[in-house]
């Protein structure tokens, strides 16, 4: 018998009550191949591509080997090399791809066989489930390949799939050599065939889960306020109630949230206890400060870039939209992309695709985008420096985050859990507060909210000499500001408040505008900008 003699109707059988089906006299399954790519597609998502690549890829080598020995005792072969090539012929039959071998030789005293693989399944499932990769993805058919030659040959064969429709090419094709005759490139490859690798692979994963239970056990241990507040937040005053309570309803749709705030109010953490309360929950978090990348540089960190694309781009990289792909991508200080960037932003938000800087092709995206900024995006649309259509599509929610000032009996809960943070990673015991410390952290306005008292709590860890920390260990804004709250017709408008509080900085900061910004606990481009604000 040749391997061209195997036919389908001859392989096949079944039962006409059902149940049972056989082919080439061993049980076999009818799967579905949808079904099987979102297989694929859970096992990539929840251990990983490289573990996933490690369970196929040994899935496959088992099919092969099996299969192999099965072909070996069920027919009567008209000689060796018969059999050794059936394997193409009855993948071809059994639909999981159509197998041409172009070229068998022999390298040495071993064989070469070389193929392409035409419409293989594999190659369609990733591409309609995970989209594009940047490497071969014919994770079972390289195994089937490598295990098939091994049982023919009796020793260590290796398949290497060299061009994957999954990756771009046109067609998909493998070399199988020995393990021998293959170069220093087989090392990578035949890590996926061992099983110490996916042992390996997932007790990493699971060690990794571990710690992360850990630490978020170890962050709720230093939380001493309500449990049901997310960790990293406090949120006691009715203020901040409403908008924890609003962003836990915005978490259960996959709407695009806008996040808005004064500077340092801790945006970003809403956003990311949305993300940890939504279903991408296993997906990434990715975040932007798009104020903070060079608008030459911008179109490239969020959408990638082809290879030779510009001075510098010595690969393809992956931009932010697809390393998110999956999950959430926060465009923070979105007010501050320039217009042109604006158009892009806006037409992926629309198509949920990105297009590579240097290419053409359009790669599909499953991400949530969310955007922070502390501007007035539609004083900003109304000046024509922001689009109106941009602005109403990332504002399907806005959710506000209020100024520390406007909720402060969040302020000493606040001021605990950041002084019990900032003695856990200096390695000390947390201190407490003395009544009037505690008194001055009350009165203080805050205008850097959050990160500003986070960054004199700080400081204050680090220069405490006793277990209690004092006036005299925080920075000397704290203590020398008039209060928060004014007496009836004392009121001023919050802009001359925080211009002043801008100008105290620079004075007492030598004029360094870096230094200024440390001590407001803002960021210097918000420094910069605000104080071009006031010139204008």
């Amino acid at each position: 018998m040749r391997a061209a003699d195997l036919d389908i109707h001859e392989l096949l059988h079944f039962l006409p009550e059902g149940g049972i089906i056989t082919f080439a006299g061993e049980r076999v399954l009818l799967l579905d191949a949808i079904a099987l790519g979102l297989l694929r597609r859970e096992l990539v998502e929840t251990i990983g591509a490289t573990a996933a690549r490690a369970v196929l890829t040994r899935f496959g080598y088992a099919h092969g080997w099996r299969v192999a020995e099965t072909l070996r005792k069920g027919f009567p072969w008209d000689n060796e090399d018969e059999w050794r090539i059936a394997g193409a012929r009855l993948h071809t039959i059994q639909g999981l791809v159509r197998a041409e071998v172009t070229r068998a030789s022999r390298s040495g005293s071993m064989p070469v066989h070389e193929g392409f693989w035409h419409d293989s399944y594999e190659a369609e499932q990733h591409l309609l489930h995970l989209g594009q990769a940047d490497e071969p993805v014919c994770w079972t058919l390289t195994g089937f390949a490598s295990g098939y030659m091994s049982c023919v040959y009796g020793k260590e064969f290796i398949a290497i799939e060299d061009r994957c429709r999954g990756k771009g090419d046109t067609v998909c094709s493998a070399v199988v050599r020995s393990k021998e005759e293959w170069g220093p490139e087989v090392a990578t490859h035949v890590l996926f065939y061992q099983k110490a690798r996916l042992d390996s692979t997932l007790a990493q994963l699971t060690d990794t889960l571990k710690k992360k239970e850990r630490r978020i056990q170890s962050r709720r241990a230093l939380r001493h306020v309500d449990p049901a507040t997310p960790v990293g937040l406090v949120g006691s005053s009715p203020a901040m109630l409403r908008t924890l309570d609003l962003a836990r309803r915005v978490a259960r749709v996959d709407s695009t949230v806008l996040v808005t705030g004064e500077s340092g109010v801790g945006k970003e953490r809403i956003a990311r206890f949305i993300h940890d309360e939504s279903a991408r929950t296993a997906g990434p978090f990715l975040a932007i400060n798009c104020a903070a990348v060079p608008e030459t540089l911008l179109e490239s960190e969020l959408f990638g870039h082809a290879r030779g694309s510009f001075t510098g781009a010595s690969q393809d990289r992956a931009g932010l939209f697809e390393a998110a792909n999956g999950g959430t991508l926060l465009l923070d200080e979105i007010g501050d992309v320039p217009p042109a960037m604006q158009v892009k932003l806006l037409r992926v938000l629309q198509e949920r695709e990105v297009r590579r800087v240097g290419e053409n092709r359009a790669r599909t995206v499953d991400v949530r985008v969310m955007a922070a900024t502390n501007r007035d995006l539609l004083a900003d649309v109304h000046g024509a420096r922001f689009r109106q259509d941009l602005y109403y599509r990332l504002r399907v929610v806005e959710v506000v985050v209020p100024p520390l000032r406007t909720r402060r009996e969040d302020i000493l809960p606040l001021a605990r859990q950041l002084l019990a943070g900032a003695a856990k990673r200096f390695g000390k015991k947390a201190p407490a507060l003395t009544p009037d410390a505690a008194h001055l952290l009350l009165r203080y306005a805050w205008p850097g909210n959050v990160r500003e008292l986070e960054n004199a709590l700080e400081r204050a860890v680090a220069l405490v000499q006793s277990d209690r920390i004092g006036v005299d260990d925080l920075p000397p804004e704290v203590g020398s500001t008039p209060s928060a709250s004014p007496a009836a017709g004392e009121v001023r408008p919050l802009a001359e408040v925080e211009r002043d509080y801008i100008a105290a900085a620079l004075r007492a900061s030598g004029g360094n505008r870096a230094r200024a910004a440390e001590r407001l606990g803002i960021g210097a481009a918000t420094l910069y900008r605000k104080l071009k604000q006031e010139r204008r």
